[in-house]
């Protein structure tokens, strides 16, 4: 009786390889392309987590060291925060300048934020009616946002990337809480 040997390919034919690297380069070019689309959008979104973390944590501040703390939304992308004190000296002033090449800005033809938070979006710092904010804006030692007045403020800070509308971002404070929400454009709407 004869026995057959069956012999099972070892390897791959020139075709499947040939074929497995074209699918791997179309693969690569497609997450390249996607890459760039994306990496603008985490440069937006690591500079409103900057301003965020530095109103929250001014905000803060100025309830647990009972001390009233100031903000300056200075330049195209920096921002100054001091706390104020009637009497001694106080600690020098921080002032943050954002990653990523975020600037303050508004991007033409699109909307406010939703509703109840859209306090207006005639300029990228829009506080309490007035282009660039009131001279003076602080954070009370109940939280609230007030000007130098000693009136609630409400307002908006716009941010994002020049030239890329998808980076769109925004910041809103409540005055009489002193409630800081983020909104970033998801290409049809702000979302929360």
């Amino acid at each position: 009786m004869k026995q057959h040997v069956s012999r099972q390919p070892r390897g791959f034919s020139l075709l499947e390889a040939l074929t497995a690297i074209a699918i791997l380069m179309i693969l690569s070019g497609m997450a390249i392309i996607n890459f760039g689309s994306v990496l603008p959008s985490a440069k937006a979104n690591s500079a409103m987590d900057q301003m965020l973390y530095q109103l929250r944590s001014a905000r803060a501040r100025a309830i647990a060291h009972r001390r009233e703390v100031q903000i300056q939304f200075v330049g195209t992308n920096q921002l100054t925060i001091s706390e104020l004190w009637p009497t001694g000296t106080p600690p020098a002033p921080t002032t943050v300048s954002f990653e990523g090449g975020a600037n303050y800005m508004v991007f033409a033809g699109l909307p406010d934020i939703p509703a109840p938070y859209n306090f207006g979006n005639a300029s990228a710092v829009y506080f309490a009616g007035v282009t660039g904010g009131p001279p003076v804006m602080k954070f009370t030692t109940n939280g609230s946002f007030i000007n130098g007045g000693n009136a609630l403020v409400n307002g908006t800070v716009f941010l994002g990337i020049p030239g890329k509308t998808s980076t769109a971002r925004a910041v809103s404070i409540l005055g009489a809480t002193g409630r800081i929400r983020q909104y970033h454009w998801d290409g049809t709407r702000w979302q929360e």
